[in-house]
């Protein structure tokens, strides 16, 4: 009979063991930027107008989706210019799915509420969106060798809509 007991004992150790071992990779995926950052770079606190400057195109759900910042003489940000954006709500029935169009970007650092950078689209053409109609801040991802931009929609996995620079 103790040997029974002693098997048995050994098992519930074994297996909860095992099952530890099994969740301790869990834990290290806990930080927010984890799933940004295995897959595009690190979170960018911040980044200068020249670091973003440039043509980016889509990814995952952006497949087809092209998006160019030029930057102005003035300070941040510039005039932007995108291909098959993403059209809101409001604007469906006028434009379809996608536009066409361009306007002026500003690219923002972290700050205590918002602890990313991130850079901030304002469109102009084909007409006047109201604000949060359509896509119109992007976070910023970077490494040493590449910069995304993407829509920071679910911390906990890749970014679907993304962006990056070519």
């Amino acid at each position: 009979m103790t040997r029974v007991r002693m098997a048995g004992r050994r098992a519930r150790l074994l297996t909860a063991a095992t099952a530890l071992a099994l969740l301790s990779p869990l834990a290290s995926c806990s930080s927010a930027s984890t799933a940004v950052e295995a897959c595009m770079g690190k979170q960018a606190v911040s980044a200068t107008t020249g670091e973003l400057e440039g043509t980016y195109t889509g990814e995952a759900h952006a497949k087809g989706v092209k998006i160019t910042l030029k930057a102005s003489d003035t300070g941040t940000g510039g005039t932007v210019t995108v291909r098959n954006w993403p059209t809101g709500s409001w604007y469906k029935s006028e434009l379809g799915a996608t536009f066409d169009g361009s306007g002026t970007w500003d690219v923002l650092s972290g700050t205590g509420s918002d602890e990313y950078g991130h850079v901030q689209l304002s469109f102009t053409e084909p007409e006047r969106f109201l604000q949060d109609d359509t896509l119109d801040s992007l976070s910023i991802a970077k490494d040493s060798q590449r910069i995304y931009l993407y829509e920071d929609d679910d911390p906990d996995v890749c970014p679907t809509f993304r962006l990056r620079r070519t």
